[in-house]
């Protein structure tokens, strides 16, 4: 045991508040099994310390006092704003700010330590530095199962460098419609391709040993977060594809389609579910008893805890937080065991402690919340290991797991187009050409090739953090001799420059999450479509699309285009297309969702009944021969 993990342990262990020196404590006893524990240190909580382990709170508003004396349970980091002190912070800035918690909520009367939790959806993203990699949506095009647990582990790692001991992940959406605005958080439209994603639980748990019962939650070891299974459930199903909206089915189909990779993520020992922005015929997920208690909790026989998302029950009621009293009430009594408040935490505890007081809210609804909330934490072992491990710190964005992030590129390339002349495979493209000219704005700003939830929760342009951005790869990549001429907008004598080989033309979205991502349209912005047009006039063109989602292809470009590959949101690594395009590594993606040829299809699944896709699911050349 090195110094800082004896210091943890000699400080827990040592604080007995104010029971008696010479007393007994099961719950500080880790030789003692986890549920003596949980029921020994609830039958020594007060109400108030009950109510505060139920009660998340944002970092900005977490001062020492409030984390001490009202016995918080959890604080977390929202997605993060532009310019937020935090989005330049190194990884020990966020273990000192994170162990500054920590070590106020050691100094409550019963010590019960805090659960940092984050929403590290595709890496650490709100950490500088920290490795990007693609979105869960990429993920999916890779078919790979074991990629996706080796992402799980490497995220677990650099989010526990930072003292983080709980991650907001994965997101088991089944995304039936690209309108929505969190469509790159799902894996597939494909229910069965998002079951064998769930395997991102135990890359961030670790495995659980054989015979561990289903539902019962699991974390290895210090090297290990506790992972969330979300939006549960239904919320990739809203009608239009409306984020927060309203999935209209029968309870076969939402258990057939949406609940199915829930059951994948209990079995490998899952701690927290969130429940869901979005509504179920009409009934809003944060107050459904049915779904959340009679469903997930006793028929599936979950043992972890429920959390609400930000500001989830404020949610209940319109305007927005209003009613506020009924809102945690409703909440509360569906099943919410923890709620992510996260600002107004005073008023939030005063309405609880009144609604328990009353008898609206039973006792026992508050001891179930409590004691699957301690059954976690003692089982993700910050009662013995509270503080950071700083032996972690190198691996943040260390070049182990960069490499992991470029094979995931790679993997996730799909090949939608490649050549006009069947017997003439455009890729791979020649890395000793004369010229090449590199076109679109999304060539050189590792902001929009990360997307949403990266530094800041909306995501943002240019070098937000550490990265390689596809004009940097491709400046790595070609020969010494050739020239590399980038403009994001070419001028017409560039495009009349007969001494270039090719073109290179990278267009696609701008960053954004949640509601701000919801479109009916899907065009490509930026005049995406009209920049490939004007340099394929000209030039052998091989487009690259930067997207979280399929957008419109137009007939006139993709017959003008000489290759096309979608690239999805690749994170950090833009090293990862350059490999492939330039044929070190072969294709091989496949969709994870149908590509539709207009926006008056949607939704459009497969097995839909008419099928008429512009690419089915599934789709994706596999190797240079194939066009």
């Amino acid at each position: 045991m090195d110094g800082n993990n004896a210091i943890d342990r000699e400080s827990t262990m040592s604080r007995a508040g104010e029971a008696k020196e010479e007393e007994y404590l099961v719950y500080r006893n880790p030789s003692e099994p986890v549920e003596a524990r949980v029921s020994d240190l609830l039958s020594r909580m007060s109400l108030r310390e009950k109510l505060g382990q139920m009660t998340q709170i944002d970092r900005s508003v977490a001062d020492s006092a409030a984390i001490r004396d009202l016995c918080i349970g959890s604080v977390l980091n929202g997605g993060g704003t532009d310019g937020d002190a935090m989005n330049r912070a190194s990884a020990a800035d966020w273990a000192d700010m994170i162990d500054a918690f920590q070590n106020s909520a050691l100094q409550s009367r019963l010590g019960i330590p805090i659960v940092y939790a984050a929403d590290a959806v595709h890496g650490h993203n709100s950490v500088y530095g920290a490795t990007i990699f693609p979105h869960h949506v990429a993920l999916g095009a890779t078919r790979d199962p074991d990629l996706v647990r080796r992402i799980g582990a490497a995220t677990a790692l650099e989010v526990r460098a930072t003292g983080v001991h709980g991650n907001f992940a994965p997101c088991v959406a089944v995304c039936r419609d690209p309108r929505w605005g969190r469509s790159y958080e799902s894996f597939s439209e494909d229910t069965e391709i998002v079951r064998k994603m769930t395997s991102m639980v135990t890359g961030l748990q670790g495995s659980p040993p054989i015979g561990h019962p289903d539902g019962y939650p699991f974390v290895a070891g210090r090297k290990n977060v506790f992972g969330c299974a979300k939006h549960f459930v239904g919320d990739g199903g809203t009608h239009e594809g409306k984020n927060e909206g309203n999935t209209i089915s029968s309870y076969h189909d939402l258990e057939r389609i949406h609940l199915l990779p829930y059951l994948d993520c209990l079995s490998q020992g899952v701690c927290t579910v969130m429940a869901s922005y979005s509504s179920w015929n009409g009934s809003q997920l944060h107050s459904h008893k049915f779904l959340l208690t009679d469903v997930l909790k006793d028929k599936l026989n979950f043992k972890g805890f429920v959390i609400t998302d930000w500001e989830g029950i404020d949610r209940l009621s319109h305007p927005h937080g209003s009613n506020y009293r009924d809102c945690i009430s409703a909440s509360i009594n569906a099943g919410v065991d923890m709620v992510m408040v996260p600002f107004r935490y005073k008023q939030f505890l005063e309405h609880l402690m009144h609604l328990v007081e009353s008898g609206e809210i039973p006792m026992s609804r508050i001891n179930d919340a409590v004691e699957r909330i301690l059954r976690v934490k003692f089982i993700a072992g910050v009662f013995e290991h509270p503080l950071t491990d700083r032996s972690l710190l190198d691996t943040v964005g260390c070049k182990m797991h960069r490499e992991l992030a470029c094979e995931a590129v790679r993997k996730s390339l799909v090949l939608l187009k490649n050549g006009k002349d069947p017997k003439k495979p455009f890729l791979p493209l020649d890395r000793n050409a004369r010229k090449i000219l590199v076109a679109g704005g999304h060539a050189d700003d590792l902001g929009y090739q990360c997307g949403g939830w990266t530094i800041s929760w909306q995501g943002s342009s240019g070098r937000i953090t550490i990265g390689t951005t596809i004009l940097d790869a491709i400046k790595a990549t070609v020969g010494g001799k050739t020239q590399v001429v980038h403009e994001p907008s070419p001028s017409p004598a560039t495009l009349a420059d007969e001494d270039l080989s090719f073109a290179i033309v990278v267009v696609g979205e701008a960053p954004y999450a949640e509601s701000h991502g919801d479109n009916a349209e899907l065009k490509i912005p930026f005049n995406g479509t009209e920049l490939i047009n004007s340099v394929t006039e000209r030039i052998p063109t091989l487009a690259i699309l930067i997207s979280g989602r399929p957008l419109v292809l137009e007939p006139e470009m993709l017959e003008k285009v000489d290759a096309f590959v979608a690239a999805w949101l690749p994170g950090t690594e833009g090293k990862g297309i350059t490999d492939v395009v330039f044929g070190d590594y072969d294709f091989e993606g496949l969709l994870p969702v149908t590509w539709f040829k207009t926006v008056d299809q949607l939704p459009i699944n497969a097995g839909h009944e008419p099928y008429d896709p512009l690419f089915p699911l599934g789709f994706g050349l596999r190797d240079t021969a194939d066009v």
